[in-house]
């Protein structure tokens, strides 16, 4: 699949200290875009359901479409702010309708320490990476652009609290911000499965999440 929206965040400065890494960028795939969750949130919300409803056939009648454009920004501004409330400050996820809904995959954002990296400010990041990735049966250190960290995969079962009624998918990239031992980037992608979490359509999703992250950059201030 061809990627072709860029889509850049800026990281969050500490007391006065300009952390080395000031922000990324990300290439994103067609009809993926990029809301956040801290301030702008409704604008985007908007920008996004008028850009979906802009691609449909003229001839469809007002009435038809506004339920429609009334449940696709409930969607988004649910999944909004359960990012939100998990910590994240940016939210990335497909636009695309399929019969009045979203397809049920996303990934988040978010700043700050992780406990495998508390105590000494000079904790090696290579040694955190190697703990956070022992966590996960299948968990690995990586390098994404120059920065040390680690990736997990997981699936869990249905989160009851929200009606699901299949298992999803996780999968996690924790990566050290450059020039900042004790700073880290955590991006946490989910999918919904349509039954099973192993099947081939939520590792597909998961290959894709991969192929978004080999485009991560980090931006320097």
């Amino acid at each position: 699949m061809p990627f072709e929206e860029l889509a850049s965040s800026d990281i969050a400065e500490e007391a006065g200290v300009a952390p080395r890494a000031a922000g990324y960028t990300i290439v994103l795939p067609p009809a993926w875009r990029k809301i956040p969750v801290r301030d702008g949130t409704d604008k985007a919300i908007r920008g996004i359901v008028d850009e979906v409803f802009a691609e449909l056939p003229k001839n469809i009648p007002r009435d038809r479409m506004t339920p429609y454009r009334i449940e696709l920004g409930r969607q988004l501004a649910d999944a909004a702010r359960k990012a939100r409330r998990n910590g994240g400050t940016e939210l990335y996820l497909p636009v695309q309708l399929q019969r009045g809904t979203l397809i049920t995959a996303s990934f988040v954002v978010s700043e700050g320490p992780v406990d495998a990296a508390e105590g000494p400010a000079d904790v090696d990041p290579a040694q955190v990476a190697e703990l956070l990735a022992a966590r996960s049966e299948g968990g690995r250190p990586v390098t994404v652009d120059g920065a040390i960290g680690a990736r997990t995969e997981r699936t869990a079962p249905p989160d009851e609290s929200s009606g699901a009624i299949h298992g999803s998918r996780h999968v996690d990239y924790v990566l050290s911000v450059p020039g900042e031992a004790s700073r880290w980037l955590v991006i946490a992608f989910s999918a919904l499965s349509a039954g099973d979490p192993d099947d081939e359509f939520a590792k597909l999703l998961v290959e894709l999440f991969d192929a978004i992250i080999a485009t991560f950059r980090w931006t320097r201030g």
